[in-house]
């Protein structure tokens, strides 16, 4: 019996690469802004009936930033299949970045301390990153 070796087409520059469409990033930062204004109804509606201090509000509002960026992270890790750690870290980034541009649209300006800015931006970013790497 001969042997009949199959030929691999040859691959053009950029083929089999995973593809990422400019959509696919809007949705899953839409998923990201649907759970994030989910969880706060569910804090403000906790704020109202059980009076809750301003400390467990702001560890609430931290754990929802942290939630939605794993979102983020986790959603952009399973469509890319590789660099998952990177697409979470830039899906939580974006997160931020428009968090940041709407307080400074509808506040005019940083209404925030620096150190809390960055924190924010580290928090974000990171969650993102962990949520890529658990896709």
């Amino acid at each position: 019996m001969e042997k009949k070796l199959q030929r691999t087409p040859a691959r053009g520059p950029g083929e089999g690469k995973p593809n990422i469409s400019v959509l696919s990033i809007l949705k899953i930062l839409l998923a990201m802004y649907m759970v994030t204004g989910v969880l706060l109804l569910i804090l403000s509606a906790m704020l109202y009936k059980m009076q809750l201090s301003e400390s467990v509000v702001s560890i609430g509002i931290v754990l929802i930033y942290v939630l939605s960026g794993f979102l983020g992270g986790f959603l952009g890790g399973k469509i890319m299949k590789s660099k998952r750690f990177l697409w979470g870290m830039a899906m939580g980034a974006c997160y931020f970045l428009i968090l940041a541009l709407g307080s400074i649209v509808f506040q005019q300006g940083i209404n925030m301390e620096l150190s809390r800015f960055f924190t924010t931006l580290v928090l974000c970013t990171a969650s993102g990153m962990i949520g890529g790497m658990a896709s």
